[in-house]
């Protein structure tokens, strides 16, 4: 196997395909890169079983072949390398790796390209395409509330449910809910899909800033594609929670409040807050918010008071100043909505301003 490349060229695909590179995994392979050269095209994979990978570039090519490459001291010795051709020279035999610079010569041994695991590509999958910025955004507004209970398989991830005339990006730990929708897709299919938190944020860091994303899906796999790059991870077989079931749908009571003069003082009473429920209590009458933090255990006690427009009774409402934090937080616009329907139910944040073609709720649960 031999092939000639720019040093700058090779590292780039590298890097990419680095994110699905393990540091400690079942198999000694998995540490590596999988170089499958066929005439002047090199394609370029790596794998940790969940996440795979793989992408592609254009070389000078010799010689075809397969090898699996040590990644961590691939990657080490192209960044420590200016600008310049590299000359592959690989024995296959003997999993020989030679690699000439300009000053230098460098030598290791890979492994066999057959105990690298399969590298799976779409075949007769479902498939719907999505804009780059949408897929970054569903993963960006719902991340936070996905669980980390071991117990509770069916919160661990991003929801993905495909309508026909609608995509909605979901997460939920039992405390909190995110329910993302874009409304201008459409699709020929119907489907949920269950992706892992690690996959996700694997694959928010090398998604495009903009462009199409192609995402084909079974039962048991996705795929991504987009700029040369497949992207496929495993799903999480389990049901997502029926999250339409629990947001409650008669709330009266109606609270629009400034968000940033919200988060800054939700920021400086969770430090009298207890450190364990980071309680804040709502205390809601026309034109007045005031929020109270307790911690009884060290006699800590703050109050602050926000303007606001209210419809409805007065009320108060106890909260999680940490998960509220998270929730405006993602949220954009410059006043949110709270809507209530009393102190024993889920209370929902809403924007202000919804963006074209989008509608995020948010719900967090009372504990007044």
């Amino acid at each position: 196997m031999k092939f000639t490349a720019s040093s700058t060229h090779l590292l780039k695909p590298l890097q990419t395909a680095s994110v699905a590179l393990t540091a400690n995994p079942v198999m000694q392979v998995l540490e590596d890169f999988l170089f499958d050269l066929k005439g002047n095209q090199l394609s370029i994979a790596a794998s940790n079983l969940e996440v795979t990978i793989s992408t592609e570039i254009e070389v000078s090519g010799s010689e075809d072949g397969r090898i699996a490459i040590p990644g961590k001291t691939l990657l080490e010795t192209l960044k420590s390398l200016p600008e310049q051709p590299l000359s592959f020279v690989i024995d296959t035999q003997t999993r020989g790796i030679e690699i000439t610079s300009a000053s230098g010569k460098y030598k290791l041994v890979g492994e066999k390209a057959e105990d690298f695991p399969e590298i799976e590509k779409p075949k007769d999958e479902d498939r719907i395409d999505m804009d780059s910025q949408q897929i970054q955004k569903g993963i960006d507004k719902t991340i936070f509330a996905v669980s980390n209970d071991e117990m509770r398989q069916a919160m661990r991830g991003i929801n993905l449910n495909i309508d026909f005339n609608h995509v909605t990006f979901a997460a939920t730990d039992a405390h909190k809910l995110v329910r993302y929708s874009f409304l201008d897709i459409s699709s020929d299919v119907a489907s949920s899909l269950l992706f892992t938190k690690k996959s996700m944020l694997a694959l928010k860091s090398i998604l495009p800033r903009d462009g199409k994303v192609g995402i084909y899906f079974g039962k048991t796999k996705a795929f991504f594609s987009f700029d040369q790059i497949m992207f496929s991870t495993r799903l999480i077989e389990a049901k997502f929670p029926d999250y339409n079931a629990v947001i409650p749908t008669n709330n009266p009571n109606k609270m629009q409040v400034n968000r940033e003069e919200l988060i800054s003082a939700l920021k400086r009473l969770t430090i009298f807050a207890n450190k364990t429920t980071s309680q804040v209590v709502f205390n809601i009458q026309d034109k007045s918010l005031t929020i109270t933090a307790q911690d009884l255990d060290f006699n800590n006690e703050a109050t602050e008071q926000l303007s606001c427009l209210y419809e409805g009774e007065a009320i108060n409402l106890g909260l999680n100043a940490r998960f509220l934090l998270e929730m405006l937080s993602a949220i954009e616009s410059e006043a949110v909505v709270f809507e209530i329907s009393s102190t024993t139910k889920p209370a929902l944040i809403l924007p202000t301003e919804q963006t074209a073609g989008e509608d995020l709720l948010m719900l967090v649960v009372t504990n007044y």
